[in-house]
């Protein structure tokens, strides 16, 4: 004879000797607060993106007026072709995109070498060197201005984009994430095994590390890329607006002309720069809440 099945809406058994908590197996659905927060947290994220379209789409003398505009206009196309051709938007959209690309690869590839080598690998002195790689974390990049600037005259590289990529390659916050998440999602059983199968250190990294470790990577190169993208102190230092310019670097010589400054045509090369980060995130976003989800729930 067949056992009567359970309905859906009955709770679990308990184990032998345990009583389940009031309200286990259930399971729970948010309420109307729960949409009106999130509508609210939304609208509060997505409006200055909306206002900068908007005001992209007028005139300066609008822009400034008050009330401000909420509805777009009728001038989008005419401030993008005069802001894409006022400070050449295409070379410093090229060399950006050139830029932050190196410079998140870079710094996911060594954080992550060194982040495995601080978690896994035993060694003299790790405890010490560790502490004085998130010690550099505190000191001010301003402090750092005039030795590279000595050196990127000496070498030649002035107005070049490795100025600004090469100070960039690794980042001792990067070295430091990837050393925690490595520390909780390698288990040391399998770096062991594959040195019982004959790996050497290079295969452990490719072929185990790596995998383990793609969601960090991922976040990392994301967190990398928009900080590198928006990065003005130090290429402003190191190009010119005539030259090999960034975008932010661009965007501090646009709209300005006759002692005034359109803002609209400023709003206009802001939204052009946000673009690419907004395109790079819808591919990528997923990968992203992965490994910032990853670890936070346990088997």
């Amino acid at each position: 004879m067949l056992a009567p099945l359970r309905p859906k809406s009955a709770r679990p058994a308990a184990p032998p000797g345990r009583r389940l908590r009031p309200g286990a197996g259930r399971q729970h659905h948010a309420g109307p607060l729960t949409y009106v927060l999130l509508a609210v947290a939304a609208f509060v994220s997505l409006f200055p993106l909306y206002w900068n379209l908007v005001a992209a789409s007028h005139t300066g003398e609008r822009v400034v007026e008050a009330p401000a505009p909420l509805l777009p206009g009728k001038q989008l196309l005419n401030n993008l072709g005069f802001a894409w051709n006022q400070v050449d938007m295409g070379e410093a959209l090229v060399n950006t995109t050139i830029v932050a690309s190196l410079v998140a690869l870079s710094t996911v590839l060594f954080s992550t070498l060194a982040g495995f080598a601080f978690a896994k690998l035993p060694f003299r002195g790790r405890g010490a060197l560790l502490s004085l790689v998130v010690a550099t974390m505190t000191i001010p990049p301003q402090l750092s201005v005039i030795p590279l600037y000595r050196i990127i005259t000496d070498l030649g590289w002035f107005d070049q984009l490795q100025s600004v990529v090469l100070p960039s390659l690794v980042a001792a916050f990067g070295v430091f994430f990837m050393r925690q998440f490595l520390l909780e999602a390698l288990p040391m059983e399998l770096v062991e095994a594959a040195r019982v199968d004959g790996a050497h250190s290079l295969r452990i990294v490719w072929h185990v590390v790596f995998p383990v470790a793609r969601p960090a990577m991922a976040v990392l190169g994301m967190l990398v890329f928009v900080q590198s993208w928006n990065d003005f102190f130090w290429p402003f230092i190191a190009l010119t607006p005539d030259g090999n310019p960034t975008l932010q670097v661009a965007l501090a010589g646009l709209g300005a002309g006759n002692h005034t400054v359109d803002h609209a045509v400023v709003l206009t090369g802001a939204l052009l720069s946000t673009v690419p980060l907004l395109l790079v995130f819808a591919f990528l976003g997923k990968h992203v809440v992965g490994g910032i989800t990853a670890g936070a729930v346990k088997n």
